[in-house]
């Protein structure tokens, strides 16, 4: 009876075991066509899972293409969008990626995908992540699972970076940087010092951690809200006397606003009176809210009825377990916004030695250059190459400016909040700086 009983106990476990190992298998699928892109992809498309926490419970999804130049030696770039809760596909299919939505009206057929020109994976191989879970195509095969967080996620991610890695070890020597834009901005400086922190770790093999990208970053929210005053005076949308009595009255500053000054109250509501009207993405641009195909957020639309489509979740090979509708934004996330500042870890970073590249649109009412170039300011680096222009096809493309701290800070001439409204300017200022040439 003994040894039934422990014979029994011990298929119980190898069962156990094995149920483990099948589950913990991380998807991983190899993408040659996709729906709505005529013929085979002209680039290496590689979807999948990756399980985080001790149980996998979370399920982060991926896109990742392999650099068109030299896969073996170019740089890995891990995109994160912003939100948070935004899809990484804004990154692949608006701003750096090699496909985009063809703007056609819509006929309610599939809508149709191109090749772009302006794609980092020119020179670069890009993992496009969709996080905090529930973002994208990323889910919980549980609900216990601890609420997304600033801070976790840096632990998340940097746990799926180590996986992922591990999966594929043909790119563990590969220069490595995070990238992303908008509201990564309090994410990612913390992900760069979470994967440093790991690398000096017993344990983990080391990530060869290079630097970062940002651009137009939420990076605190008092220096970026403030300092869309002097930003709309600049662009004229509001007068010389409401300007000057802001910064008089309410000492520049539109949040945190003592409620008793009914005076800088007043003003704050003529403020938004006649900055409510503008887009805040890009000031040049109307609000769009007809959805025209010439509208830049159209193409959200139509990604959104994408994404959708059976057939393409097939080919993504979506994990049946996943989400009901996709969505591109989930905006009601369940999420801690714990990061209220991210420059001490911008700080922290300068002073481990990574290199960065902050990119600024200069007509960005999200989050102004302006605020950038404040917090920048007060990192208090020398500057070792002083404000300039930086040149596409003998046209300015923006400006820029080199600090000690490895630090590169460049705006882009007519950008807006993402690299989207000029992609192909973005893309020659990433180029020259990744592989490490002046802009």
């Amino acid at each position: 009876m003994a040894n039934s009983s422990v014979l029994k106990s011990f298929l119980v476990l190898l069962l156990h075991l094995v149920f483990l190992s099948q589950r913990n298998v991380d998807s991983a699928s190899i993408v040659k066509f996709l729906p709505g892109f005529e013929g085979p992809l002209p680039f290496e498309l590689e979807t999948g899972y990756i399980g985080i926490g001790e149980e996998e419970e979370v399920q982060l999804f991926y896109y990742f293409i392999k650099s068109e130049r030299n896969p073996e030696e170019d740089p890995l770039l891990l995109w994160l969008s912003g939100g948070p809760g935004c899809s990484s596909i804004s990154g692949l299919l608006y701003e750096n990626g090699p496909l985009k939505m063809k703007l056609d009206v819509y006929n309610g057929t599939l809508p149709s995908l191109v090749s772009t020109n302006y794609s980092w994976t020119k020179t670069s191989s890009i993992i496009f992540l969709d996080q905090p879970v529930g973002t994208g195509f990323s889910y919980s095969r549980t609900h216990q699972f601890n609420k997304p967080s600033d801070s976790g996620e840096a632990k998340r991610i940097h746990e799926f970076v180590q996986k992922w890695l591990g999966k594929h070890q043909e790119f563990s020597s590969n220069p490595f940087y995070v990238t992303g834009d908008s509201y990564s901005g309090l994410v990612i400086p913390a992900t760069v010092q979470e994967i440093s922190k790991g690398n000096y770790q017993c344990c983990n093999p080391p990530i060869n951690l290079q630097g970062y990208v940002l651009g137009n970053p939420v990076t605190d929210h008092t220096i970026d809200l403030n300092y869309r005053i002097p930003f709309a005076h600049g662009m004229a949308l509001i007068s010389n006397e409401l300007n000057e009595s802001l910064k008089r009255i309410c000492k520049g500053e539109i949040i945190n606003v003592d409620p008793r000054n009914t005076e800088c109250l007043k003003l704050i509501e003529e403020y938004n009176k006649c900055t409510s009207g503008v887009c805040k993405e890009v000031v040049t641009d109307p609000l769009c809210e007809t959805y025209t195909p010439d509208c830049y957020i159209y193409r959200y639309l139509l990604t959104t009825y994408w994404g959708n489509d059976a057939t393409v979740q097939e080919a993504l090979q979506i994990s049946k377990e996943s989400i009901g509708e996709w969505v591109r934004c989930y905006f009601g996330i369940p999420y801690n916004n714990d990061i209220k500042s991210s420059i001490p870890y911008h700080m922290n970073n300068s002073i481990n030695g990574y290199r960065s590249l902050i990119y600024s649109g200069d007509h960005d009412f999200q989050v102004p250059f302006l605020g950038t170039q404040a917090w920048i300011r007060s990192l208090n680096y020398s500057i070792i190459d002083d404000w300039r222009p930086w040149m596409v096809k003998d046209q300015v493309g923006g400006y820029t400016r080199t600090y000690a701290n490895k630090m590169t800070f460049a705006t882009v001439k007519g950008g807006g909040h993402t690299a989207e409204y000029k992609p192909e300017e973005t893309f020659v200022m990433f180029q020259r700086w990744i592989n490490g040439l002046p802009l």
